[in-house]
């Protein structure tokens, strides 16, 4: 009796810890360089965002494994999505989205691979958009350029993406609500638009302040509208695009972090704690400051009702833009 009264205590440590050894397998952690996929060549703004967000997550210390990232260009979104999707299930590959992943698919019959077909993990941002035209151009406001388009159509050319990206769009509501034309010339990456645009061979970008803040600070730029309900404050001499008497719908450019298809859950469990961490450090509230970005942190199954109403608001802003749609 007395032995057995002695072995009890053994047993139910014994059990307990098979118990609670289930609970510790749930858990994850990078063992190897993480994969992290982007749609747009060096130099685009996602390839910027990207970089910064990894090298923001070591200084840190919120993950252990370096963050390597890989431009994935081609058909807009479509080559970085459907990469994503063949890596079903790969728990060290993630990728960062923005609004063109929703679009594309939207007026593109060969798109395979929707934003919701793969797993939408966070979103990050809200990200605004300025109009640049060269330093020493003619143009010193949207008016101005308008009405030199008016005056010449199709002979001023903007340099931007793809024909579903943010900047595209914007041309065609300003086209349709001024009767002004003019061509678009898409480019691979941000760095060859931006030196079309510096190098004359274009007269006009739609820039997110991101990617455009180096050249506006050192003079090689001038913005002459704000895509935006208010001027931003670091451009408050800029009027937004309403105030110059242009009233077009304003197009949101989201930002994100994505996984592929059937990612285990505790892989986004994961992702999921390092982002509530990492929006919360001083490091990124400096880094929302200096890009005029929109903290606009959201995960779970708000980020889910973020997509479809994404999706439905742009599918109503590419019929507005006279671009067809397909699903």
């Amino acid at each position: 009796m007395k032995r057995g009264f002695n072995c009890f205590p053994l047993v139910v440590v014994s059990l307990s810890m098979l118990l609670e050894q289930p609970a510790a397998s749930q858990e994850f952690k990078p063992s190897k360089i993480i994969e992290t996929v982007v749609h747009t060549g060096p130099g685009g703004g996602s390839d910027l965002f990207a970089r910064a967000i990894a090298e923001m997550l070591q200084k840190e210390k919120l993950i252990t494994q370096r963050m390597q990232v890989v431009n994935k260009s081609g058909g807009g979104p479509a080559v970085a999505m459907a990469y994503l999707a063949e890596k079903k299930a790969e728990t060290h590959t993630v990728g960062f989205y923005t609004g063109v992943w929703v679009t594309n698919p939207l007026t593109t019959v060969e798109a395979t691979v929707t934003l919701k077909d793969l797993m939408p993990v966070t979103r990050l941002v809200l990200e605004p958009a300025v109009i640049a035209v060269k330093a020493d151009s003619p143009y010193k406001t949207m008016k101005d350029f308008i009405d030199a388009a008016k005056k010449n159509p199709k002979q001023l050319n903007q340099s931007g993406g793809t024909i579903t990206s943010r900047d595209n769009l914007m041309r065609l509501l300003l086209q349709k609500a001024t009767g002004a034309q003019w061509n678009f010339i898409s480019f691979p990456s941000g760095g060859e638009r931006l030196s079309n645009l510096l190098g004359g061979h274009v007269q006009m970008m739609v820039i997110e302040p991101q990617e455009a803040g180096e050249q506006i600070r050192a003079g090689n730029l001038r913005v002459i509208a704000s895509l935006t309900e208010k001027r931003l404050a670091s451009l408050p001499n800029v009027p937004t695009i309403k105030e110059q008497g242009i009233d077009v719908p304003l197009i949101p450019q989201a930002r994100g972090l994505v996984a592929p298809p059937a990612t285990p859950k505790e892989v986004i469990a994961y992702w999921e704690g390092v982002f509530d961490a990492f929006v919360k450090t001083p490091t990124w509230k400096q880094y929302l400051d200096q890009n005029q970005f929109e903290d606009a942190y959201l995960k779970g199954p708000a980020l889910g009702k973020f997509v479809d109403a994404l999706k439905d608001q742009m599918r109503e802003v590419l019929k507005e833009a006279g671009a067809k749609v397909v699903r």
